[in-house]
């Protein structure tokens, strides 16, 4: 069976391309014709006339419904992520409305080997809020795209009521957190609006599990769509986020999540050239947007700029005591990678079983990072140790494919290895991590000096002056490091000691960056590559 993490991913945590470009098969292009010919625009100019789906509806369509060659979707759950005004809700209406009269179920194969497709013979429909005023907005679309599009003629039995739509055999309705259990309805379809609000303090999670689990029944299944979220607070839209990166990661088996999630990269909001130009990229989908509107309600003076970011930006915004943010390492980001034979230091966290451990490298000619690997416990495994064989391993490799000119490795849990990589590899090393050992940085008694690293990468990731690739996860890890003061400074830490939020891979990251610096600081030049890097001093 195919899963999302076997699909290159974009920035926006949606596969790149079309499935025809994996020789993969979809209903999508059907059910985006039902829409169209069927479906009228519900408000605007625009109203009454067929309903057209953007470019980007009609690639998450496309997606949504791609089959394996069993004729089994791909996606059990999606989620999109977009701005204010970009869509969200007319798309959400659109797709409940298909749910109900497009041929969205598989039916077999064509003589061409094309899948067919054909109506849900019993569709029951729901549209999940927190509050009713929120599901009132999503059935306040979905009843004129039925009743002045041909809907309503060609849907048997097509009852539109203020507050339930029924069918011959089938019905849409709204349902809130505050409802009675619903425990046990067989649902085909949901559709989870603004789940960035369904929190634990207001039934919105039990809801939300509720709703899965009765959708689990009739292979049934269900859309997300939102807001950015506000980190920490445990929100539905935030969970299924985490469930997805960690599907992406391939680090859990709940890989059956469709994700859409572009956002724009402004480090700084006073910079009106970068926020113009982003906003554009962002709402290039949704012409019906006045740009000029909207950088207006960024710096109005009542809008905050952490709702700024969450609410136009698109951005998930950090905690406050967050030691980067996503938009100053999100800007650091290039499409490059480590090559054979380049110059690189490498840094090492290591863990034993609830900590991950980290090993990665940094190219010396232009502070390039790239994890070489990062182990972490896997979800919902309890008894679980590092495989050190495998760690050891990836250190050997490094060894032979690059030129590794200087190795720290924090000393914790892991002194036999160290004194072993020390002893084997100090000879090719140009730098040394302590008069006592080639290899070994103990980051307990060193902390003035740590805490000069720490203060240093955070400035060079703030101001743009490193690249990294864009690994996920190391992503995650540096945006879960906390902000920690000390009597010199600035360090970082986890959220808490036993949060399960990693930061190892920053760890890591901070030793092969003190290393790199310390070979730049004794005066070591590199040989020419002929490759244009150069070398940045700082």
């Amino acid at each position: 069976m195919i899963i999302v993490a076997a699909f290159p991913l974009g920035p926006d945590g949606f596969p790149v391309g079309w499935p025809e470009d994996y020789g993969l098969h979809t209903l999508g292009w059907d059910v985006l014709t039902w829409g169209h010919e069927h479906l009228a625009h519900p408000d605007g100019d625009q109203a009454g006339l067929p309903w057209d789906w953007t470019r980007l509806q009609g690639r998450f369509v496309v997606w949504w419904f791609a089959v394996d060659d069993a004729g089994r979707f791909l996606f059990d759950r999606s989620q999109v992520v977009l701005p204010k005004g970009a869509g969200k809700s007319p798309m959400a209406a659109a797709l409940g409305c298909c749910a109900m009269g497009a041929r969205v179920v598989f039916d077999g194969w064509d003589s061409a080997g094309e899948p067919v497709g054909r109506e849900q013979p019993s569709p029951w429909v729901q549209l999940a809020a927190v509050s009713q005023d929120q599901t009132e907005n999503t059935m306040s679309l979905v009843i004129p795209m039925l009743r002045d599009g041909e809907a309503a003629k060609t849907i048997p039995g097509l009852d539109l009521g203020l507050t339930r739509i029924f069918t011959v055999n089938g019905k849409l309705e709204p349902v809130t957190a505050s409802a009675p259990s619903r425990e046990g309805q067989r649902l085909t379809d949901a559709v989870l609006d603004e789940p960035h609000l369904m929190l634990p303090g207001n039934g919105g999670l039990r809801l939300a599990a509720t709703i899965r689990r009765n959708l689990g029944k009739m292979r049934g299944r269900s859309i997300e769509t939102t807001n950015t979220w506000r980190a920490g607070e445990d929100s539905v839209a935030e969970a299924t986020s985490r469930a997805a990166d960690l599907a992406a990661e391939g680090k859990t088996r709940t890989a059956r999540i469709l994700r859409m999630h572009p956002f724009a990269v402004v480090p700084d909001l006073a910079d009106e050239e970068t926020l113009r130009a982003e906003l554009a990229v962002l709402y290039a989908d949704a012409p019906w947007i006045d740009l000029g509107r909207i950088v207006s309600e960024v710096y109005d003076l009542n809008t905050l700029p952490g709702d700024a970011r969450r609410y136009y930006l698109n951005e998930v915004t950090s905690a406050d005591d967050a030691l980067v943010t996503a938009a100053q390492y999100d800007q650091c980001r290039v499409d490059d990678s480590l090559a054979d034979g380049d110059v690189v230091t490498l840094g090492f966290d290591g863990g034993k079983t609830d900590d991950a451990t980290a090993l990665v490298a940094s190219r010396v000619a232009d502070r390039l990072f790239d994890p070489v690997g990062i182990w972490e416990r896997p979800v919902g495994v309890r008894d679980w140790t590092v495989d050190r064989e495998a760690v050891d391993e990836a250190v050997h490799r490094c060894f032979r494919r690059f030129n590794v000119v200087g190795f720290y490795a924090d000393v914790a849990l892991w002194e036999s290895y160290i004194d072993r990589w020390s002893q084997e590899f100090r000879g090719g090393l140009k730098v040394k991590a302590s008069t006592s050992s080639a290899v070994g940085w103990d980051m307990r008694s060193r902390l003035q000096l740590a805490t000069r690293a720490t203060e240093r990468l955070t400035a060079a990731i703030r101001h743009g002056q490193l690249r990294h690739t864009g690994d996920v996860v190391l992503r995650r890890h540096v945006l879960n490091a906390r902000l920690r003061e000390n009597r010199y400074g600035q360090s970082f830490g986890k959220e808490t000691r036993e949060s399960p939020n990693k930061v190892d891979g920053f760890a890591a990251m901070q030793l092969a960056d003190m290393a790199r610096h310390d070979l730049l600081e004794s005066g070591w030049k590199p040989k020419s590559t002929g490759r244009g890097r150069v070398v940045v001093l700082n």
